[in-house]
């Protein structure tokens, strides 16, 4: 294994920490299908518990000073990608920065910088609402996946084509799954309760999911599309010198290594 992936491999505090953050913000999400009332609150919850993981990383030392500088340079990189596309049409650059950042510097530092940069970003571009917390987690969590990319794909050896391919692949189940995660928020609330598409509050299960799925197909596409498309020839584009960039800065920076001090004896 790579020294980058011996690294940032994932302890067991992190899993821990990591999934109860995630089981957290999951129920922001799908509360519509189990739940009457409205549980956004959750998410204050669930982004106390990114910022524990982020003091237990630096505890622990899976995260040092370096590592959060870098975190913050990517995290305005990010930022200031974001207005070029502002979302329209799903034109989003945002995504190819995030997984190749965190293809390199693994799980939690690319949960964590999906969660600085998407709020960082708004508070940029005016895009503070009710489905920011939806999109801090929806991208902490392609930040998250991209770290656990398989790092064999990684190895010197084979790096090239095969980790660029996987990084294609990447950001096309991004794209989608962005989009899957943000109609779930939009869903409940967009169409009222007069169509056939419509929420219902309390209503049976399997009815809710057909009508979700429905709506999502009908009216996502036109969105995930063109960000899959852009995210993938963004990746194509520029993911091996972007890799290069950054894994020389982890080898040069010596990313979470301990500092000796050396005396000169006389």
């Amino acid at each position: 294994m790579n020294r980058t992936a011996d690294i940032y491999r994932l302890s067991p505090q992190s899993i821990i920490v990591l999934t109860l953050t995630s089981a957290i913000a999951l129920l922001g999400f799908i509360w519509p299908f189990f739940y009457t009332g409205n549980l956004h609150w959750i998410f204050a919850v669930a982004i106390a518990a990114s910022a524990f993981l982020l003091i237990s990383e630096i505890g622990i030392g899976s995260i040092d000073a370096k590592s959060i500088a870098l975190l913050g340079v990517m995290s305005a990189f990010i930022t200031l990608l974001r207005p070029l596309g502002a979302g329209a049409a799903g034109l989003e650059p945002i995504w190819f920065a995030l997984i190749v950042a965190a293809r390199v510097f693994g799980a939690s530092w690319g949960f964590l910088l999906g969660v600085t940069s998407m709020t960082s970003s708004a508070l940029i571009t005016g895009g503070v609402g009710p489905w920011l917390p939806y999109q801090i987690f929806a991208a902490g969590w392609i930040g998250l996946l991209a770290g656990l990319l398989p790092q064999k794909i990684g190895r010197r050896e084979i790096r090239g084509l095969p980790e660029k391919a996987m990084l294609i692949v990447m950001g096309i189940f991004a794209s989608f799954v962005f989009g899957l995660l943000m109609d779930l928020q939009f869903w409940p609330w967009v169409l009222g309760q007069s169509t056939k598409l419509s929420y219902i509050p309390g209503g049976p299960l399997s009815e809710n999911m057909s009508r979700f799925i429905t709506f999502h197909f009908a009216s996502s596409m036109a969105w995930d599309v063109p960000r899959a498309i852009l995210t993938s020839v963004l990746i194509a584009l520029t993911a091996t010198p972007f890799l290069h960039a950054l894994r020389r800065s982890h080898f040069k920076a010596a990313f979470v290594s301990p500092i000796e001090f050396k005396t000169n004896r006389i």
